[in-house]
């Protein structure tokens, strides 16, 4: 929909793209792909946030960290994917200006706050592995709750400047965005105006954001593997490089994905390309985060054993109340 003024005419609304398919039963397939992994990933994310909060055994810097990655993750496909679901099937795919505006804020104020999220626990794997020591003093609840803090406040900054030259920028056609959500690159081709500061803003802040949480991460796990090269005993070595290969995967499907999309040079008709790599970022990491961090860790398994041992125990105890009564 469009409104005309004097001169030109003002978009009010977008049509996203998303996954164009002509065919019912395949359109049917993606949207029940999608929504199967949402709904996964909000349980296993929920769940996750869930466990931390009430078991004591995970009251460590390390898992209160977990805890706020699997809250950002629910936070990210939930601006994102019922949207998409909802306009599988819809005849005209619209999303208001304003909503288009919210949505792309959000992503990227949430999704920048992960990446903050990743460096500091990078900096509590080092703490853990370097100094063991003194763990618990150095990353006290104080310390945890600023970190936290910093976190959101530094994705807050680092998509500021990108966002107030990107809203008062005019909008008067084609209004037909080539994605399933309102992403930076293919909102600001729809402008009519010179974009170069936006996309240059764009470019600066994912650039600095990406790789200098990257650089963070980097240092922190070159002195992680200088003391665990130091440890004499292979057994120790193994049990102190477990520690970190959790976030290591996860680091690796972040930043891969991330940099690919908003840091390398744009040439030719990338965009197709980048809907693929965001579905990554978007969907399939966060339904993959709850298992690399459940099924290869031993406390939040046994949390987890213990969790459902409590549930049939009350279950049974719930239903021989019933047949007494």
């Amino acid at each position: 929909m469009a409104k005309k003024s004097t001169n030109t005419t003002i978009i009010t609304e977008f049509l996203l793209v998303g996954f164009p398919d002509d065919q019912v039963l395949q359109g049917l397939f993606i949207f029940l792909a999608f929504l199967l992994m949402y709904l996964t990933s909000l349980i296993g994310n929920i769940m996750i946030v869930l466990l931390v909060c009430v078991d004591n055994r995970l009251h460590s810097p390390m898992y209160f960290f977990v805890a706020n990655l699997s809250f950002l993750e629910v936070a990210i496909t939930s601006t994102v994917v019922p949207k998409m679901l909802a306009n599988t099937f819809s005849l005209t795919k619209a999303i208001s200006f304003k909503d288009c505006l919210t949505q792309s804020f959000f992503y990227f104020f949430f999704g920048s706050t992960e990446f903050f999220i990743l460096a500091v626990m990078s900096f509590d794997r080092y703490v853990a592995i370097c100094n063991p020591l003194r763990y618990t003093t150095i990353l006290n609840k104080q310390t945890c709750m600023l970190l936290l803090l910093g976190s959101y406040v530094g994705a807050f900054l680092s998509i500021l400047a990108s966002s107030i030259l990107t809203a008062p920028l005019p909008f008067c056609g084609p209004n037909v965005i080539n994605h399933f959500f309102c992403d930076s690159a293919p909102v600001l081709k729809l402008v009519c105006a010179d974009i170069s500061p936006a996309e240059l803003a764009d470019f600066v802040s994912s650039a600095v954001l990406l790789l200098g949480s990257l650089f963070l991460t980097g240092v922190s796990y070159t002195c992680i593997i200088i003391t665990i090269l130091k440890i004499p005993s292979v057994q120790g070595r193994q049990k102190a490089f477990s520690t970190c290969v959790s976030h290591i995967t996860v680091v690796t499907l972040y930043y891969g994905s991330s940099i690919f999309i908003y840091v390398r040079p744009k040439k030719g008709n990338v965009m197709d390309v980048n809907k693929f790599a965001t579905v990554l970022n978007t969907v399939v990491t966060p339904v993959l985060n709850p298992f690399i961090y459940s099924l290869r860790n031993k406390q939040v398994k046994d949390s987890l054993k213990d969790g459902f041992n409590k549930y049939v125990s009350m279950l049974t105890n719930l239903r021989s109340l019933r047949s007494k009564v």
